[in-house]
């Protein structure tokens, strides 16, 4: 039978003047199924350090380190109040209180978020399985990525007068085709297309992957005469100098080789100016 699952998401907010923060655990309390766990970031944590730039990533792991060890001492607290089943029965009233001690808000780095409920059939899961969605983000796919850098395209359009110009549409024919998010058609010829391109992908090899696909639709189509003249890819990705950052350039330089327009995704102005021209 599913039990209810109270939990909370423990979010990391270093500059409390902006109010910006990440998400970097999560704690869970299931009294019916006397559980109490928890789940941290200890140690991915460079996608944490890389938004709060000015921050020393020592700080972060002395905070979460500190955090861990408050935790672990809860969750011996915890067990002798009942989660421990060799114990006859939970201590509801000191359990509940001692749940609300953990998840009252506090003045410091790291916050905790107001109580939810989730019900589940196993405590331990739901945790594992919160802390992939709130801490890992697993909904964050590739095809979920690139409908963000549409939506933004698409409103940057809109405040364009734009929007009318461009539609979802597959450029080709049988034999070859892509589907592309926005084309300007011509009397049913597109002869304008916008593709927004997401390679903020964590490794190298998966950028390269992922721009390859669209490298090779690319020269399919310009090779049977379908590719419009006027293409432009607004690419998201590193600009550093490791291996992701050179796959990046990799991929770019393919695809402008191919003849199409490249441009950084964030450069707004020249999308703009594009779908204008």
């Amino acid at each position: 039978m599913n039990t209810a699952c109270h939990y909370a998401i423990v979010r990391f907010m270093p500059f409390v003047e902006t109010g910006e923060f990440a998400n970097v655990g999560v704690l869970l309390y299931a009294p019916n199924a006397r559980y109490f766990g928890f789940k941290l970031l200890i140690n991915r944590h460079a996608r944490v350090t890389n938004f709060f730039e000015e921050l020393d990533g020592k700080v972060f792991r002395s905070v979460m380190a500190a955090f861990r060890e408050e935790l672990e001492r809860a969750t011996q607290m915890f067990k002798r109040m009942g989660t421990d089943h060799r114990y006859q029965a939970l201590n509801r009233d000191t359990t509940d209180a001692l749940w609300s001690e953990l998840t009252k808000p506090k003045a410091s780095t790291l916050r905790v978020s107001e109580p939810r409920m989730v019900l589940a059939a196993d405590a331990a899961i739901q945790l594992n399985s919160l802390f992939e969605y709130y801490v890992e983000r697993n909904f964050v796919t590739r095809e979920y990525q690139e409908k963000m850098l549409e939506r933004g395209v698409r409103g940057w359009l809109r405040e364009a007068d734009l929007q009318n110009q461009f539609l979802p549409a597959r450029v080709g024919n049988d034999e070859c085709h892509a589907q592309f998010p926005f084309v300007s058609l011509r009397e049913e010829v597109p002869v304008k297309v916008i593709k927004p391109l997401n390679l903020g992908y964590p490794d190298a090899s998966r950028i390269i992957d992922h721009g390859g696909q669209w490298i090779v639709r690319v020269n399919a189509l310009k090779k049977r005469g379908l590719l419009p003249e006027k293409v432009l890819f607004a690419v998201e990705g590193p600009t550093d100098a490791t291996a992701r950052g050179r796959a990046m350039r990799e991929v770019a330089d393919a695809l402008a080789d191919t003849g199409v327009a490249i441009t950084p995704y964030r450069a707004r102005q020249r999308v703009i100016e594009f779908a204008r021209s």
